[in-house]
């Protein structure tokens, strides 16, 4: 057993867990290849450390490299030191949900790892529902799972840190349970609200009508018996400053926040709008930094990830209230945050994403959704995860959960990409998406750069015009509309023209660009 710091006794009020102190190392007996494992953590933060790079150490030491390897539950993405590292080492079998890093996303697309993302509300509730542990041989359980924690109660039960994510139904499907309590960071308790997973037909509604409301408590539950260990971590999150934004990205915040105060003026929305829902990037951190600044006052946020530009938000007191899952600050925002606590703590609040991104409450609050495609079309489908319809990106993450859901349905990209041949070679507005993650039944306004298209309550014919004329790049725009007008003239000569295509040529673009590093061509019609 580990000698236990003056810190770690401090951060541990349950005295029989301070018995069960070890380094990472001292754990490795437990885990055994094949193993089914769940981590915390989400969008980079709140996830366990010690443990992870002490497993990737022992494989690279002792050449264990394919000899080794785990099928992995994680809420989202976890941290480039750990499941990327693992990835390079050939230490996982199976991912799910969501994931971010080269070497996992190159393993993915080789096919050394067996990937499969999810609804992010759906994924914790199917993991109770034992689907992805109905072919563990060792039980319907996950075998080990690793918490990172800021404090442990007198109860047993864990406060996590800066994410919660899927912890509270990891915990509730683990057979053993170490816990990592991060000594680095300060506690968050008090900053939680925990509720757990019940099964059909005896679940409850989640009685949120307001983001600040509260329904459970301030730690997650968990069998002291199930604990087998308590490493204490003094890792920070690994994260990175957020993306800048640029002249395209404060272009669409500009149409985009021209568009709300319009919805305002029409009476469509109230003049605080209704909570907020922004994903990651730096068009998120620009339409939340614009906000920040704009006339917009008692205004709420119901998301899963907040950012940097946030905390901007709370400081110019336009933002009276977030809840997320996640709050993934650059290591800067983080000194930030805790260094103004006080000043931060009462206006945030974060929830399991099974409840960050419920269906139920998102419809209830009437949330006006913003999130970032790879691609959409000219009929308002959206692709959030396969480029050029094959190589997974990410994972769909919670976009859909909102977008479906939300009062205010927004996806918002630039007009073009650069590829190595060509400064604008990707348009992102293709005549069909290569894959579809949101479908034209989602999907309410389209912006772009080049401007917004608002396409409520409008046919499929009329919706594409609207899209080409305003959120098409100029070099592009030419091109989707002679496909347009003539899928348009051929459909309704055969009497198929409410969704006019060319099915023989719909996806000339992209094979262009996986031919010849562009989707720009002459005459592909």
């Amino acid at each position: 057993m580990a000698s236990v710091s003056a810190a770690l006794r401090s951060r541990v009020k349950r005295s029989s867990y301070l018995n069960k102190v070890m380094r990472a190392e001292e754990t490795l007996p437990f885990f055994k290849d094949g193993q089914y494992l769940g981590w915390s953590g989400f969008t980079g933060v709140g996830y366990p450390k010690m443990i992870p790079i002490a497993l990737a150490d022992h494989v690279e030491q002792n050449n264990l490299q394919g000899k080794m390897r785990f099928n992995l539950f994680v809420g989202a993405s976890s941290g480039a030191e750990t499941e990327d590292r693992w990835a390079t080492l050939n230490m996982i079998d199976r991912r799910y949900p969501h994931q971010v890093g080269r070497n996992i996303k190159k393993g993915i697309n080789e096919g050394r790892i067996r990937f499969a993302d999810k609804h992010l509300s759906m994924f914790p509730q199917d993991l109770v529902y034992g689907f992805y542990t109905k072919d563990n041989p060792n039980g319907n359980k996950l075998d080990v799972v690793i918490v990172e924690a800021t404090a442990v109660l007198e109860d047993g039960s864990i406060v996590p840190g800066a994410s919660v994510g899927a912890t509270p139904e990891l915990l509730q499907m683990a057979d053993k349970v170490i816990i990592e309590v991060n000594t680095k960071i300060p506690s968050f308790e008090g900053l939680h609200d925990m509720v757990g997973c019940s099964l059909p037909p005896h679940r409850k509604p989640y009685l949120i009508m307001n983001p600040e409301d509260r329904i459970g408590s301030v730690s997650i539950p968990v069998d002291p018996e199930k604990v087998i260990a308590v490493v204490e971590s003094n890792r920070p999150d690994n994260t990175s400053a957020n993306a800048p934004e640029d002249a395209t990205s404060e272009a669409i915040a500009n149409h985009l926040i021209e568009f709300l105060e319009h919805e305002v003026k029409m009476g469509r929305l109230p003049e605080n709008l209704l909570p907020l829902q922004s994903g990651i990037g730096n068009i998120a951190n620009a339409v939340i930094g614009g906000l920040s600044k704009s006339k917009f006052e008692n205004v709420s946020v119901f998301t899963e990830v907040l950012q940097d530009t946030f905390l901007d938000f709370f400081d110019s007191h336009k933002l009276r209230f977030a809840s997320a899952t996640s709050i993934r600050f650059s290591p800067d925002g983080f000194d930030r945050f805790y260094a103004n606590w006080e000043h931060y703590k009462d206006r945030l609040l974060l929830r399991s994403q099974q409840v960050s991104n419920s269906p139920e409450v998102i419809r209830r609050l009437g949330c006006i959704a913003m999130n970032t495609p790879v691609e959409f079309d000219i009929y308002g489908h959206a692709n959030s995860t396969c480029v050029a319809g094959s190589a997974m990106l990410n994972g769909l993450g919670g976009s859909a959960d909102f977008l479906r859901n939300a009062k205010l349905s927004i996806m918002h990209t630039p007009s073009t990409r650069p590829t190595k041949v060509d400064p604008h070679g990707i348009t992102c507005v293709v005549p069909m998406v290569s894959h579809c993650d949101q479908t034209e039944h989602d999907l309410d306004v389209i912006v772009t750069e080049q401007g917004l298209a608002d396409v409520r309550g409008l046919c499929p014919r009329d919706r594409a015009q609207l899209i080409i004329d305003k959120c098409v790049h100029p070099e592009y725009k030419p091109l989707i509309q002679d496909y347009f007008d003539m899928a348009t003239k051929k459909c309704l000569a055969r009497g198929h023209g409410h969704q006019p295509h060319m099915l023989d040529k719909v996806f000339q673009l992209h094979h262009n660009l996986l031919e010849n590093g562009s989707m720009k061509m002459t005459n592909p019609w």
